[in-house]
């Protein structure tokens, strides 16, 4: 049972659980937590690692709302001459 002293959800639980990614990109994302949101922050080359991103902190919400403020900046494509 939780008390006041001792939350269900530790503070560190959704940036733990992004650190522990092994994907290197995902590790330098930015989390902001409290008691009822956590919010990624932070640039990713594609969509799929946003979603992966928020994949690896879902177990840790423990009801609280996610916000993915993650940006996807995709590399300039490079013409090739002919």
């Amino acid at each position: 049972m939780a008390t006041a002293m001792h939350p269900p959800h530790s503070p560190m639980s959704a940036a733990h659980a992004l650190r522990q990614s092994p994907i290197p990109a995902l590790r330098r994302l930015v989390l902001e937590e409290n008691q009822e949101a956590v919010v990624i922050y932070g640039h990713l080359p594609s969509y799929y690692l946003k979603q992966l991103a928020q994949e690896a902190i879902m177990p840790a919400l423990g009801g609280r709302e996610l916000r993915n403020r993650v940006v996807v900046v995709r590399a300039p494509q490079v013409a090739l001459a002919d």
